[in-house]
């Protein structure tokens, strides 16, 4: 059994290698539910909490997981899915076809995403998939931001873009605060 499989196999989630019972804790919170294949935190809000998760390709139960960047923040969720309500998704994808260059930077941030994720093992199921709608479209922002903040500025240009787009999420109040509390204020 896997550190992931214990952590989410027990009623007391168990640290992974780099993820404290603190990390697990908040992300729990965050989700509403024990986070599952955790293999890291891949990033952190300004607040100090874990707002990305790197996550296995192979869940625990077995299921092919190819999301290996996955935002878990309420705050931000919420404002990656403003985005993607205000149509901004549409937009990108209409611009991937008619601008090769952003094109080929985002295949470029496709095959990134493909080689972190194979860092963490090899599921035929999911060979070649990436997330978000890599390399062709554009079908989750939650995704393309989560692999933005995971891998830092210049890796996935519409993963920047929507980023630059969003509000200080962690804003008017610290999100540690809101976590640190029985009944938080999601």
């Amino acid at each position: 059994m896997s550190r992931s499989q214990e952590a989410e196999g027990s009623a007391d989630p168990q640290p992974v290698a780099g993820v404290s019972h603190h990390d697990l804790d908040a992300v729990e919170r965050q989700l509403g539910r024990p986070a599952r294949g955790v293999a890291e935190v891949a990033h952190r809000c300004p607040c100090g909490q874990p707002d990305v998760l790197r996550t296995e390709p192979r869940l625990p139960d077995g299921s092919p997981f190819p999301t290996t960047y996955y935002a878990t923040c309420p705050r931000l969720t919420g404002a990656i899915s403003t985005l993607e309500t205000a149509g901004v998704m549409r937009s990108m994808t209409a611009r991937l076809a008619d601008d090769a260059t952003l094109a080929a930077h985002y295949q470029r941030a496709h095959e990134q995403y493909l080689a972190k994720r194979s860092e963490l093992g090899e599921v035929p199921e999911i060979e070649g998939v990436s997330a978000g709608g890599m390399p062709t479209r554009v079908k989750c922002l939650h995704v393309l931001v989560a692999h933005s903040l995971a891998a830092g500025p210049g890796v996935n240009p519409l993963g920047d873009e929507a980023l630059e787009m969003l509000e200080e999420w962690w804003t008017p109040t610290s999100c540690a605060a809101t976590h640190s509390h029985e009944g938080d204020h999601r």
